[in-house]
């Protein structure tokens, strides 16, 4: 008898159950036990891959989505690669509304994924029309046919996190993780997976990570939207400008706001002591990690799990590009990168 051959149906079956690694050399002078979930081995390189392929079914089971629909969504870059990545296995359109802050990597990506791209100014209101909102509302009305995501007003995105990254990290830690530290922007990812983890463990602490330029962190601590909060800052995907309902501020204990500059080194220091190349947000979130430490939030005992959304490769443009890291004022005499490469003639 022939045995069969050991193959995934698609892609689409290699999503969620990420591994769980040890941080040891940046954290060896922390406070605590460390341990990193690392998105970027799902197969679009994202924790979005789990939101996409939620989402999706969800619509499709309650006959929203048909054969030849197209889907339409906002995104920093991560959302629209898993939603064009899960579109092409299952035969939808795929139309995306992106921040002009994305990485030009990213955008060349979700072309590549056969998207079609609206890049969107950046720094305008919410509500402005060229907003990435306003523009994806505005072609989910125009394109007959159109499913809008909306990923930052539906609950969807939250229970995908709830019924899987929650129970992955609670197996993987065997029950005894202390901390959840995450990035915060949409808040399906923090909110989904603290759901879940606090009703298994009420005591476990949740920590958002926030932008200065953000509105999150106030939010949370004082229930008012502070227009005032909002200026300009380098970090895709991480923090808001508006409110996100899929963002459950109450399961939250509290935010950590970093810099642009200290995230964008984080990023590098991790893939110079731990072999992790990660995005800028997973950088946020170590360097939220050394602020929280430094603050006095971990003792020895503690097991911090800290979410890694995304991998490097998507800001090659960006903090891994030691002209923009210049250009942006990132590097100083303590912080210049040693020449490295030699050119043979």
């Amino acid at each position: 008898m022939k045995e069969e051959i050991k193959a995934y149906d698609s892609v689409l079956e290699l999503i969620g159950n990420t591994p769980l690694v040890k941080l040891k050399k940046i954290t060896q002078n922390m406070k605590g036990n460390y341990f990193a979930k690392v998105e970027a081995f799902n197969p679009g390189h994202s924790t979005k891959d789990r939101i996409a392929l939620y989402i999706i079914e969800q619509a499709e089971k309650k006959g929203i989505l048909k054969p030849g629909d197209t889907i339409i969504e906002t995104t920093s870059g991560n959302t629209g690669f898993s939603l064009a990545m899960v579109s092409i296995i299952k035969g939808y359109e795929c139309i995306l509304a992106v921040s002009s802050k994305s990485s030009p990597d990213k955008i060349d990506m979700l072309k590549t994924m056969g998207a079609k791209v609206y890049v969107c100014p950046a720094h305008v209101s919410a509500d402005d029309p060229r907003s990435y909102y306003e523009v994806a509302k505005r072609l989910h009305n125009e394109v007959k046919g159109s499913v809008y995501i909306n990923q930052y007003f539906n609950d969807l995105n939250i229970e995908a996190h709830y019924y899987t990254t929650g129970p992955e990290i609670w197996e993987q830690t065997t029950g005894k993780i202390t901390h959840l530290v995450a990035c915060s922007g949409t808040g399906g990812t923090i909110s989904g997976t603290a759901r879940f983890l606090k009703e298994q463990n009420p005591n476990i602490k949740v920590i958002g990570i926030d932008a200065y330029g953000s509105v999150l962190q106030k939010y949370h601590q004082t229930k008012e939207f502070d227009k005032d909060e909002i200026y300009p800052y380098r970090i895709e995907g991480l923090g808001k400008n508006l409110i996100p309902t899929a963002t459950d501020f109450d399961i939250i204990d509290k935010f950590e706001k970093v810099t642009d500059e200290s995230s964008a080194h984080s990023a590098r220091e991790l893939a110079k002591t731990e072999g992790l190349f990660v995005g800028y947000t997973s950088g946020a979130a170590m360097q939220g990690l050394k602020q929280l430490e430094e603050e006095g939030e971990f003792t020895e005992d503690s097991n911090i799990v800290v979410i890694f959304p995304d991998h490097g490769s998507r800001y090659m443009s960006k903090i891994y590009n030691d002209k923009w890291m210049n250009d942006q004022g990132f590097f100083d005499a303590e912080t210049a990168e040693i020449q490295t490469i030699e050119y043979i003639k």
